[in-house]
């Protein structure tokens, strides 16, 4: 016998089908080009972050932290020390932030590095693809980290690359610029490093005043970082028509040591305490210090690596500069004796930066538990997840 399909059958199986195909087939991945996006009303739903997380009006509440004047600690006045520690151990043990002035910084340098920011992040998109970052590595463009989360993603767009004090690494950054990017990026890659040899010089600057304000002297958190193998990154916040629907930067801790930043003109920067989200304004003679996890397990869990995001605006790009200070590869992240007694255990395994980095790049969205969360995978690493530390 011959079973015989009527047309209507024929037409509806065949509509089946193609449903199917096109069900089973993976959408193209979402690209973020800022130069397209910023004009759009209706923003893709991958960017609409729930409820909690949006930006309230009561947020631009002001944060006041100390703003640390540096001038007479790196001019040696030993006698500005005391008061100057206990305004830093203060914010530390609470919030984590503090802003320093007379850093040393040239506002040449400063202008400059702003300037090759916006020379950069306004480029076509795929010049700009040129550098990108590849799955897994912290080096490199992203446009929103669309290759790797597929909700939640942040407004922005990042140019991030390695920096080393060390001797035998003495170009690194304008080294890889150069390689990235090609030859009409060689002053883009001389700007950024002498912008990374002077973060380095102030970041040991203030290991030597959050050392002497937990008792240590200023000598030990220093050596430590002496040489440091640790990240720069440009943050552009393009403008976004429905700003109270997105976040530039979800909340989240920083997993590195120290984050040295600058903010250009436009606000954007929020901090979480005391239940609620402030604000801290840009000022253009400051930088913008706080607590990273890494250096909360440093101290032993006495100064806080504090909740922060970033939120951006319908009318305006915003910049931000983050050197992110890590320790030498090699190093064993472990408190000093003196920060461990009785009435403060420890808290957290002994650990590498490249195992903390893998972790955060490869296993985890980082949020305000992500030391927790690194410490007890790291305690059963040996069994379920073999790393090298």
């Amino acid at each position: 016998m011959v079973l015989l399909l009527s047309p209507t059958l024929t037409s509806k199986s065949k509509q089946q089908e193609q449903q199917h195909q096109s069900q089973s087939q993976p959408e193209p991945p979402l690209v973020f080009d800022a130069a397209v996006l910023s004009h759009q009303t209706n923003i893709p739903i991958q960017f609409i972050w729930p409820e909690i997380d949006k930006p309230k009006p009561d947020s631009s509440e002001e944060l006041v932290v100390p703003l640390i004047d540096l001038k007479d600690f790196l001019a040696g006045n030993d006698s500005f020390n005391s008061n100057l520690s206990t305004m830093v151990g203060q914010a530390c043990s609470t919030h984590g932030f503090f802003q320093v002035i007379n850093h040393g910084i040239s506002s040449d340098l400063l202008t400059e590095v702003h300037r090759c920011a916006d020379a950069f992040f306004t480029m076509p998109l795929s010049d700009k693809q040129t550098a990108q970052r590849l799955p897994g590595e912290s080096c490199g463009y992203a446009s929103s980290f669309t290759g790797r989360f597929s909700s939640k993603l942040p407004w922005k767009e990042t140019l991030s690359f390695h920096s080393s004090s060390s001797p035998s690494s003495p170009n690194l950054v304008s080294d890889y610029i150069l390689r990235t990017l090609g030859p009409d990026f060689l002053h883009f890659g001389e700007v950024y490093q002498k912008y990374c040899e002077e973060m380095s010089k102030l970041s040991l600057q203030i290991m030597e005043v959050l050392g002497l304000s937990l008792g240590v002297g200023k000598e030990i958190f220093r050596e430590f970082f002496e040489v440091n193998e640790s990240i720069m990154r440009l943050n552009y916040y393009p403008p976004c028509q429905k700003p109270e629907l997105t976040l530039g930067t979800g909340p989240h801790c920083d997993p590195t040591s120290l984050t040295i930043l600058h903010q250009d003109h436009v606000g954007g920067l929020q901090v979480f305490t005391d239940g609620k989200w402030r604000t801290i304004s840009p000022n253009p003679n400051a930088f913008v210090v706080n607590i990273g996890d890494t250096f909360m397990a440093l101290s032993n869990g006495r100064y806080k690596s504090c909740l922060h995001r970033a939120v951006v605006n319908s009318m305006e790009p915003r910049k931000s500069l983050a050197f992110f200070l890590c320790p030498e590869m090699s190093k064993v992240v472990r408190p000093p004796r003196v920060l461990v007694d009785n009435e403060h255990p420890r808290i957290y395994p002994d650990f590498t930066w490249p195992a903390f980095l893998e972790f955060t790049q490869k296993h985890y969205r980082a949020d305000m538990k992500t030391l927790d969360a690194f410490s007890q995978w790291l305690l059963r690493s040996d069994t379920e997840n073999p790393v090298q530390h």
